[in-house]
């Protein structure tokens, strides 16, 4: 299949559905389970152009005609892990048939990609503290907005006002960076336990400057909105920290800005993103614009 631009090569329908495989004992395993209503978008991109990212997409109901201005669209960073529960919860739904969700992920097999996450979610570091290699934050954002989203919106008949992120702890204190950095890409944000400690929290400055900017009136945040969440079983580092990013936030209602902060019982850190994923889709896709 010839490549379109930023190397796209896009397999319609379902997840390609492999022919299994022979084990050691010469028994052949059965082939694995495939997601109707998706799709899968194998892109290559990046500042040198050359590092490759899976986009697994969950896609409108065929018999939904898309709304006037085009679908919302979810991305959902370490999509490999998170993309299946947020696909069945929304395909269950008929309140969710007219949207789009996109897990950003890797081409590979594992839950998640630690070394390339790390790199893409992560400021800038000395080189004695860059194992794992760290400071793709601003190239990534780069990736989101010059090569992800246009994939999907030449593919989609897409709302560009209505582009949502959901990030999970060094995804989750991505999603911050872009808030705070190209607040104008995204109109809302999910943002769970955030490792808002790293490197110092290094994010403050990086929140004062978003602060002043909404203040000047160089920033418009009517119709944007932030829900950050944490489990109850988790550090209570991470309680307090998401809080009191929630609290600092809650201000700038008065300039439009939504901010919500919710602790989910019963949940640490690696099982809060599966518990949130309706919470999440109704945060995101509900929302009244006009």
């Amino acid at each position: 299949m010839p490549l379109r631009p930023f190397a796209v090569a896009l397999l319609t329908g379902i997840l390609a559905l492999g022919a299994g495989s022979t084990g050691a004992d010469g028994r052949s395993s059965p082939p694995p389970v495939t997601l109707p209503g998706t799709a899968q978008i194998e892109l290559t991109a990046g500042p040198d152009g050359g590092r490759p990212y899976r986009l697994l997409v969950s896609e409108p109901r065929e018999e939904v005609e898309p709304p006037d201005d085009g679908y919302p669209v979810l991305f959902v960073l370490d999509g490999n892990a998170h993309f299946a529960a947020f696909h069945a919860a929304r395909r269950l739904q008929k309140r969710f048939a007219a949207t789009i969700v996109v897990g950003v992920g890797y081409p590979t097999d594992k839950p998640l990609d630690f070394e390339r996450r790390s790199y893409d979610f992560s400021p800038p570091a000395p080189p004695s503290r860059n194992d794992p290699p760290q400071g793709g934050d601003a190239a990534f954002l780069e990736t989101l907005s010059r090569h992800i989203v246009p994939a999907i919106a030449e593919r989609y008949p897409v709302d560009r006002n209505r582009l949502s992120v959901f990030g999970h702890s060094f995804g989750g204190m991505f999603a911050l960076h872009a808030l705070f950095a190209r607040p104008g890409l995204f109109s809302d944000y999910v943002v769970a336990s955030p490792s808002l400690w790293w490197q110092h929290d290094y994010l403050l400055d990086e929140e004062r400057r978003f602060v002043a900017r909404v203040k000047a009136g160089r920033v418009d945040v009517r119709d944007v909105s932030v829900l950050l969440v944490a489990g109850s079983r988790e550090t209570p580092q991470t309680i307090q920290d998401a809080r009191a990013q929630a609290k600092r936030l809650r201000p700038l209602s008065a300039h439009g800005l939504r901010t919500a902060f919710h602790l989910q019982p019963g949940e640490g850190h690696m099982s809060l993103p599966p518990a949130i994923v309706t919470r999440t889709l109704r945060q995101v896709f509900t929302a009244r614009r006009y």
